[in-house]
């Protein structure tokens, strides 16, 4: 039997990710989100409009996305109600959020270098995805209340760093789900994935059909990088 109801938020269930931008002064800022999906090597993530992460990413065009695995739980969680805002915006504030500056410090995660970029990938993350600024879009422009308070971002993958000990024996190009275990967001609360119920027909797929041009985009631009 079904029911009409109406939840005030609908996060049904996705990875938490955790965003490392560059701040105005070249500290670092580390924001926890789970709006993200992905299509091939481009990510769309849906970002409170006036948050520190938005504001670095426009101004800098690039961020790193750090997926924690379900064994990081309380590093994430001690992000949580902090921002990098200061002042604080109101709906923040409004909703128990505090200035905090150093993330990485309260998070007990470590910065590294990234390639690609200069904002820092997240050492512990098992997956970090170097990325470009490739477009934003604002969400809601029709609704007075909710103008400019919600942006999209579609953002290209330029380097994939992953944990040897996730992927597939004799397949370094493939990430072995039965070892990735993501950390997962579903109506504010953290959960982590069962066991493997059944494999989809879509498994029939090669991976390779689904590769991108953004993968060979990418080595060029290492290639350029090297070279120079």
């Amino acid at each position: 039997m079904h029911v009409t109801t109406e939840p005030a938020i609908l996060y049904l269930g996705t990875p938490v990710v955790l965003i490392s931008t560059v701040n105005e002064d070249g500290s670092y800022n580390l924001a926890p989100m789970s709006s993200a999906f992905w299509l091939g090597w481009r990510g769309i993530l849906g970002l409170a409009a006036t948050s520190k992460t938005p504001q670095n990413m426009r101004r800098t065009g690039e961020c790193v996305l750090n997926l924690p695995s379900a064994d990081l739980v309380a590093a994430v969680n001690r992000l949580a109600l902090t921002t990098g805002s200061d002042p604080v915006p109101a709906g923040k504030l409004a909703r128990g959020y505090r200035y905090e500056k150093d993330k990485f410090g309260i998070s007990g995660l470590t910065p590294a270098p990234s390639e690609t970029v200069q904002a820092p990938r997240v050492l512990e993350c098992p997956v970090q995805l170097e990325a470009v600024v490739e477009a934003s879009h604002a969400v809601a422009e029709d609704d007075d209340k909710l103008r400019r308070r919600i942006a999209t971002f579609e953002v290209r993958v330029q380097r994939v760093h992953v944990e040897e000990s996730i992927l597939m024996r004799g397949r370094p190009d493939h990430i072995d789900p039965d070892k990735w275990r993501p950390l997962i967001m579903s109506f504010q609360r953290f959960y982590g994935l069962g066991p493997e119920l059944h494999e989809s027909n879509l498994v029939r797929i090669p991976e390779k059909m689904y590769r991108s041009p953004d993968v060979d985009r990418a080595r060029t631009r290492l290639k350029v990088a090297a070279s120079g």
